[in-house]
């Protein structure tokens, strides 16, 4: 959904605002736990072919599209025929835009459904971008996506945090892709819930492929993403002179009048991300880079080996 991340959910310290809005994270539990167990036990249904799910419990911001993108090269590039599976909302428009250009991508209000379309189309892998809540599937192998900036923001649930579960239900899972720097301390956090599983943790990072375009420039950037924050921080450590940064809400579509607050009198580059890219008319993009990157993981032999083995 479109929403303005609140400041206090990544805050280190708690704030009142999570402690005022604390019971209504408790009420949110409650009626997640009674979801969970009705999906778990009326809904659920097993398919024919491999599942893989790209999920998150913060919400948003945690690069589950450029992964599940590159989930499915992967899978390709071995001679299977996967497709993506997405929740058809209209605001998810730019993240449905983005998974087209990489492969086949099933829609629906209904993700069972989805898949069933995808199984009579030939395909056989499915990779749902997010889902890692949808109880009717049980995926045959999960990745939990973070990012070193935020994490677990302040550990709270929604509406007192950024949080959709407990960490506990990282158990669900089969292994974690960090995106950022590598941290030891969340690292370790991670393994006291474990209870003795092993689950590998792998780090990504995004490469900027057409950064020649914005060297030895002024950039003002705008992003309306999760976290723009993270974009911008991109962009400054990739040595861009950064002089102006614009945040809107997360997958905001933009009038000609917040393009025009950007751009009058604006000598600088203007730049954005993929996915604002992909909200924005024409017109509006005539005097707008779109920042292209490639996501790379580290140690990526042993994160194809390990998906192929699921396989």
């Amino acid at each position: 959904m479109k929403f303005n991340k609140p400041k206090f959910w990544d805050y280190k310290k708690i704030s009142i605002w999570s402690i005022l809005l604390f019971p209504v994270s408790i009420i949110f539990l409650f009626v997640s736990l009674i979801v969970r167990i009705f999906k778990s036990l009326v809904l659920r249904k097993n398919y024919k072919i491999p599942i893989i799910c790209v999920g998150n419990i913060y919400v948003g911001g945690t690069g589950k599209t450029p992964l599940a993108s590159e989930v499915f090269k992967l899978i390709k590039s071995i001679g299977k025929n996967p497709a993506f599976i997405k929740k058809d909302y209209d605001y998810l428009f730019d993240e449905i835009q983005m998974l087209k250009k990489i492969g086949p991508t099933f829609l629906g209000g209904n993700r069972g459904v989805a898949i069933n379309n995808l199984i009579m189309k030939g395909h056989d892998v499915a990779i749902l971008d997010d889902g890692y809540q949808d109880f009717s599937i049980k995926p045959d192998f999960s990745i939990l996506c973070f990012h070193s900036s935020q994490l677990l923001g302040n550990g709270f649930l929604i509406p007192s945090g950024p949080l959709r579960e407990r960490l506990g239900s990282i158990l669900r899972a089969e292994c974690i892709v960090i995106n950022g720097s590598k941290n030891l301390d969340f690292e370790n956090k991670v393994n006291n819930y474990l209870r003795g599983k092993k689950l590998p943790i792998f780090y990504s990072k995004y490469k900027i492929k057409n950064i020649e375009k914005l060297k030895n420039r002024e950039i003002t950037a705008f992003a309306g993403i999760g976290n723009p924050s993270n974009f911008f921080k991109l962009l400054k450590e990739n040595g861009l002179n950064l002089k102006n940064t614009y945040s809107f809400p997360d997958h905001h579509y933009y009038s000609q009048k917040d393009i025009d607050k950007i751009t009058k009198n604006n000598p600088s580059k203007i730049v954005t991300t993929e996915k604002d890219y992909c909200r924005m008319e024409d017109k509006q993009r005539q005097n707008c880079e779109c920042v292209e990157i490639d996501l790379e993981i580290e140690n990526k032999t042993e994160f194809e080996r390990l998906i192929k083995s699921y396989l």
